[in-house]
């Protein structure tokens, strides 16, 4: 069984003590990705909808390093620091799943690291498809 984590330059790096996902059979857990520039760790975007886009495209990144994509997800947890701003992330989201709808939590938080509007993780199964 493969039981390894997995990193790739395509994604930020992590800031502590994890790895951008960790692979355990067919399964692929992915860490929490915020909206950072995978070269300069730098905050992408001021806005809820800049940030969802590269929080997402680090995920997509991460999942890449698979083999995997977006349809590979079958759950997502959503972080939000205003869910007064969960219609607009939902629109951001919609843009990378489609009609793909894997289960999902979404919870509003105080604060996130580096003071970022949103963070997203996703578990998705690595295994044989139809």
């Amino acid at each position: 069984m493969i039981f390894e984590p997995v990193r790739t330059d395509k994604a930020p790096q992590p800031v502590g003590p994890y790895s951008q996902a960790f692979r355990a059979g067919d399964w692929l857990f992915c860490s929490g990705q915020i909206p950072l520039d995978p070269q300069t760790s730098e905050i992408v975007g001021q806005n809820i909808e800049s940030q969802s886009r590269q929080a997402l495209e680090n995920i997509k990144a991460v999942l890449q390093a698979q083999s995997l994509n977006f349809k590979n997800v079958v759950k997502t947890m959503v972080f939000l620091t205003d869910m007064k701003e969960f219609a607009l992330f939902n629109q951001i989201y919609e843009s990378y799943f489609g009609e793909h709808k894997p289960a999902r939590s979404c919870v509003e938080v105080s604060t996130l690291p580096k003071g970022v509007k949103v963070e997203v993780e996703v578990i998705a199964f690595a295994g044989h498809q139809k």
